[in-house]
C-alpha cells in the first residue's frame, strides 16, 4: 500500500522495536552490571523469545495488509485481462515483511532445543534489512522526484541498520552497534511516518508538488533531524539506565532491585560473612 495508512503501518512496525529495544538494551546490560542471578538470564530470554513472535506476528499482519484490503492484489500478480502486472508495489512491500517474519522466526527457533548457530538471528535481520533496501532501490517512482528523494534517503537509515546487524553476527553483545542499529531503526519508523505525511496526506488533497526542488532540500534536512531525534531518544534511554544502576549500587547495597520488566535482580557480596569468635579464642564447654 503506497497509501497513508501503507506507511503508517510500516512506520508503526519500525517504531514499536526501535523503542523496545532503546529500553530493553540498557535493561540488559543493567542486570550485568548488577551481578544478575539465573532467574534474570531467564527472563531476558523469554524476552527475547516474545520479541521473535511479535516480530513474526506483526509481519503476517502486514503481508496480510497487502494483500487483502480492497486496493490491494488479492494474491494475484499477473492480470489476464490487461495483460500487465497487478500492482507490483504490494508484492515489493509483502516480500519486505516477508523476510522480516522470518527473522521473527529465527529468533524464536534461537532459543528452542534446535541450538541454532549463534548470530543466525542477527544474520537473518541483517539479510531482511539488505532485501528491503534492495526493493526500494528498484521501486518504481514514476519519474517522482521527491518520491524517489524521500526513499533514496530511507536507504541511510535501512543499509545503516543492516551493515550494524551484520556486524553484531561476529560481535555479539556489542553496545555500540546495538545502539546504532535501534536509531536506525526509530528513524526508519519515524521517516515512514515522515512519507506518508508527504506524499499522501491523511486529511486529504494532493501531497508535496514533485517538481520542487526546494521541497528536495527541506526533506533532506527534515530526515537528519528525525535522525537527530532518534539519537536522543536511545541515548536518554542509556543515561537513565546509567543513573539508575549508579543510584542502586549508592542506596541500595545488598538489597533486591525490581525492574518493571517482570524480574528481580540480586547484587551479589563479594566478601564473605564475618566468623564471630570467643573472646579466649576456644569455645568453652
Amino acid at each position: 500500500m503506497s497509501s497513508f495508512k501503507g506507511n503508517a503501518l510500516r512506520g508503526t512496525f519500525f517504531l514499536f522495536f526501535g523503542l523496545w529495544w532503546s529500553v530493553k538494551y540498557p535493561l540488559k546490560y543493567l542486570s550485568q552490571k548488577l551481578n544478575a542471578d539465573s532467574q534474570a538470564s531467564r527472563w531476558i530470554q523469554k524476552l527475547d523469545v516474545l520479541e521473535g513472535a511479535a516480530k513474526a506476528f506483526f509481519a503476517l499482519a502486514g503481508m496480510l495488509a497487502e494483500q487483502f484490503v480492497p486496493s490491494s492484489p488479492h494474491a494475484s500478480v499477473y492480470s489476464g485481462e490487461s495483460h500487465s502486472w497487478e500492482k507490483l508495489a504490494n508484492w515489493q512491500y509483502m516480500t519486505m515483511y516477508l523476510f522480516y517474519g522470518l527473522s521473527g522466526i529465527v529468533d524464536v527457533l534461537s532459543h528452542s532445543p534446535l541450538k541454532l548457530s549463534l548470530g543466525l538471528d542477527r544474520l537473518l535481520l541483517s539479510v531482511a534489512m539488505c532485501i528491503e533496501g534492495f526493493l526500494f532501490c528498484f521501486h518504481d517512482y514514476n519519474n517522482a522526484a521527491v518520491d524517489q528523494h524521500l526513499h533514496s534517503l530511507l536507504l541511510i537509515a535501512i543499509f545503516g541498520g543492516a551493515l550494524c546487524t551484520l556486524m553484531e553476527v561476529f560481535l555479539r553483545d556489542h553496545t555500540i552497534l546495538e545502539f546504532f542499529r535501534t536509531s536506525f531503526f526509530i528513524l526508519q519508523g519515524s521517516w515512514f511516518w515522515q512519507i506518508g505525511f508527504v506524499l499522501s496526506p491523511p486529511w486529504g488533497g494532493p501531497g508535496w508538488d514533485q517538481t520542487d526542488r526546494g521541497n528536495l532540500m527541506i526533506l533532506t534536512i527534515c530526515f537528519f533531524w528525525h535522525y537527530a531525534a532518534a539519537l536522543v531518544i536511545t541515548t536518554a534511554n542509556s543515561i537513565f539506565s546509567r543513573w539508575y544502576k549508579k543510584a542502586c549500587q549508592a542506596n541500595l547495597g545488598n538489597m533486591d532491585v525490581e525492574l518493571d520488566c517482570g524480574f528481580c535482580i540480586r547484587k551479589t557480596s563479594k566478601s564473605s560473612d564475618p566468623v564471630l569468635l570467643s573472646v579466649d579464642g576456644v569455645d568453652e564447654k
